[in-house]
């Protein structure tokens, strides 16, 4: 595959022989030349884990402390006062079933993120072979099925990222802007990193962290000691 002039001018500026710190990482890949969009950073992280194990399973939700740079769109399944705490909390969308043939029938995918009282994953359940694909299915462990739909959507809107394992055992999750600046990803970074390593699954043995890479959309990835 050919990549072009801006990668080739981007990995130049990476040195093979060198042990990154994260700082030096994203400082590096900051130095690089510009997309004409503001990029994504992404982190990927291999764990020493088997993730076919349910007991190796790393999942989990972080709120970054600087957001993530996207404005998500929130729906709400709920119904009665929880409806309207949700409308009061900033969701984007709220309905109950009446979503159903709509999201089924008419490829409605117009959100980022769905939330769900417990009470409605009866009907949510009848969405699975749709929204699973897409990992839009709500879940008790992602904070996404919950009474408390103030907080879920508060913690959404300020930049609450879920984090989980591939079938390759690797972690891909974006943590910030490009123009976010060194400190602020630093910080994202940083908190992304403590809550993988505190999520190490206990029936996990070995190294745990095999490697860490972090790059840009577009740009060459750059691996961290």
């Amino acid at each position: 595959m050919k990549r072009g002039k801006k990668y080739q001018e981007s990995l130049k500026l990476i040195d093979k022989n060198k042990n990154y710190s994260a700082e030096e990482a994203i400082e590096t890949i900051l130095k690089m030349p510009k997309a004409k969009f503001d990029e994504t950073m992404e982190l990927h992280v291999k764990l020493g884990v088997d993730s076919k194990q349910a007991d190796q399973q790393v999942r989990g939700t972080v709120v970054l402390p600087n957001g993530t740079g996207k404005s998500l769109k929130v729906l709400v399944f709920a119904k009665g006062d929880k409806a309207k705490e949700a409308e009061a909390a900033g969701a984007d969308f709220v309905g109950a079933e009446e979503l159903v043939p709509k999201i089924e029938k008419e490829n409605w995918f117009d959100y980022d993120v769905i939330v769900a009282t417990p009470d409605m994953m009866g009907i949510i359940g009848r969405l699975g072979k749709v929204l699973g694909p897409k990992g839009l299915m709500p879940n008790p462990k992602s904070g996404t099925v919950t009474m408390d739909v103030t907080k879920a959507i508060s913690e959404i809107k300020s930049g609450k990222v879920e984090y989980r394992l591939d079938k390759t055992n690797i972690i891909h999750l974006g943590f910030g802007k490009v123009s976010f600046g060194k400190e602020k990803l630093l910080e994202n970074y940083n908190t992304v990193m403590d809550a993988i390593i505190k999520a190490k699954p206990s029936a996990a043995k070995g190294q745990y962290i095999k490697s860490i890479g972090i790059s840009t959309t577009m740009g060459p990835g750059i691996y961290v000691e």
